[in-house]
């Protein structure tokens, strides 16, 4: 029984992260979804921009605090550990769909294009949600959201992680989904100024976190052949010359 709720756990967290992401193209992109960035009627800018950084905010402290290995090896005392990777991607969704339901519209104009330029905008935009997808698959999409725990627990196999590699986009820079999200935030044929201020604070908080936590983090964990991968291949910006954080 107990393996039947880890499974049916990891599914449903893998469901609704699904729900999330895909939702995101649609709520940053203002396609499709009934709700999205500019949708609504603005209210007072600061206060407007105020809550948009708070849900921002709630975002980077859960992603921030729960994707440290301190806490997941804190948690895992509590919880089983095929369940860990699950809990963090469902906690995650979650607060992103709490963010798409409160987002505060700010919908002043920064910039603004039309004909081919904005079509090759939106193909940008939709290639950096393709680089994001594609970037999953390079490494181990099921093992980063949670399901190759939930499968080797009901084997009663040892949960084992994918061994360092470096595949396809890997190989041009150490964080591709990260630059992918960026690619997608910033591609905008029409930039509001509530896009504009969710692609400042995203960006800025993907630098930090990478540079400051998460390279620090891959160091500890791989060891040395992560050190000479941070010296021969740029971080996030391709072909830059600024390669180790």
């Amino acid at each position: 029984m107990n393996k039947i709720l880890v499974i049916l756990y990891g599914i449903v967290a893998y469901i609704v992260f699904l729900v999330a992401f895909l939702y995101a193209v649609g709520f940053v992109g203002n396609i499709i979804v009934p709700k999205s960035i500019d949708t609504g009627v603005d209210g007072p800018l600061l206060q407007s921009a105020f809550i948009n950084i708070g849900l921002l905010s709630l975002f980077a402290m859960q992603h921030t605090i729960m994707a440290r290995p301190a806490f997941k090896k804190w948690l895992s005392n509590y919880v089983n550990p095929a369940i860990e990777r699950s809990t963090f991607v469902l906690l995650s969704s979650l607060i992103l769909l709490l963010m798409y339901w409160k987002w505060q519209p700010m919908t002043e104009i920064v910039w603004n294009t039309d004909g081919p330029i904005s079509l090759i905008i939106t193909v940008i935009f939709f290639s950096g949600w393709l680089i994001v997808l594609l970037s999953t698959f390079m490494i181990s999409h099921f093992e980063l959201f949670g399901l190759s725990q939930i499968y080797e627990n009901f084997k009663d196999r040892k949960l084992t992680y994918p061994p360092f590699q470096v595949n396809y986009f890997y190989k041009l820079i150490r964080h591709p989904m990260m630059l992918g999200f960026i690619i997608a935030f910033w591609a905008a044929p029409t930039m509001t100024l509530g896009r504009l201020l969710f692609a400042v604070v995203t960006t800025t908080y993907i630098f930090v976190a990478v540079k400051l936590l998460e390279e620090k983090d891959l160091k500890k964990i791989i060891g040395e052949e992560y050190e000479e991968y941070q010296k021969e291949v740029p971080m996030i910006i391709p072909f830059s010359k600024f390669k180790k954080s």
